[in-house]
Parts: structure tokens; C-alpha cells; sequence
């Protein structure tokens, strides 16, 4: 995706082409393939070819797992840093109260409308990334996401 490019919550969400478009549905394909060839021909040669793709569809989501929650990880650290040198004292001292989701909401929102934003978090008012999301006024694109 191109930094040049706008970015909305409307189209935010990140595909992967290589991930989302080829690997994903091959493997799903090989599994759905290998099991209705070893339904109908039972053997130790097909049995395995569908205990093997069971395995390679397993590796190939955990793999993805792996990486969204490293991810998770980073932006959790990034907001939290973000969020100290931003917010005045009275809400520096209540980051920890905002879970995981609403820090990932918060990566989208501009620096000057983040304070009004975790207020409204820690309110209750904002109880989610989705949530989040949708309050923002001024969107910062982030493209650089696994």
C-alpha cells in the first residue's frame, strides 16, 4: 500500500495478498482436497496426506497468530510511549486502565484529539478498537501493519 494513499475507517483494514489471496486458500483448498481423497480411497498414504495438511494449515495459522500478537505487543508499547509525552497528568497516570483494544484504536487518532479520546475510554464510553475507531475526527494512516 502506498503512504500516499488515504486512509479511512472505511478501508484500514490491512490484506495481505500473499497471505490472505494465495497461501491461505491453498492450504484450506489441500485440506478440503486431501480429506475427500482419503474418504474415499482410505489408506496410510492418503490418511497422512490429510494429517499432513491438517499440520502445514495449522503451522501456516499459527505462524499468522504469531505475528498479529507481536504485533498487538508493539502497538501496545508504541501507544503507551505515545501516550506519556502526550496526555496531561491527571490521564498519564491512568494508561494502564486502557486495555489492549482502545490502545489499538488510538494508534488512528491524531495527537490533539487523543486526551478528549481516552477520557472518553476510560468513561466507558469507548469500549473497544471498532469504537474507537469510529470517534475519531482527524485519521492518521498507519500502513505499516504485519
Amino acid at each position: 500500500m502506498s503512504a500516499d494513499r488515504t486512509q479511512t475507517y472505511a478501508n484500514h483494514r490491512r490484506f495481505f495478498a500473499l497471505y490472505h489471496y494465495v497461501a491461505l486458500p491453498i492450504v484450506a483448498l489441500n485440506v478440503v482436497y486431501t480429506a475427500i481423497i482419503a474418504f474415499r480411497a482410505p489408506g496410510t498414504a492418503t490418511i497422512w496426506s490429510f494429517v499432513f495438511a491438517i499440520g502445514v494449515a495449522s503451522g501456516v495459522l499459527a505462524a499468522r497468530t504469531m505475528v498479529l500478537i507481536v504485533q498487538n505487543r508493539v502497538i501496545r508499547l508504541e501507544q503507551r510511549l505515545r501516550l506519556v509525552a502526550l496526555l496531561p497528568d491527571h490521564l498519564r497516570a491512568r494508561i494502564v486502565e486502557l486495555n489492549l483494544s482502545q490502545l489499538i484504536g488510538l494508534r488512528f487518532a491524531a495527537d490533539a484529539e487523543l486526551a478528549p479520546l481516552v477520557e472518553r475510554c476510560l468513561a466507558g464510553e469507548l469500549k473497544n478498537a471498532e469504537a474507537v475507531k469510529k470517534a475519531i475526527t482527524n485519521w492518521q494512516a498507519d500502513f505499516l501493519r504485519a
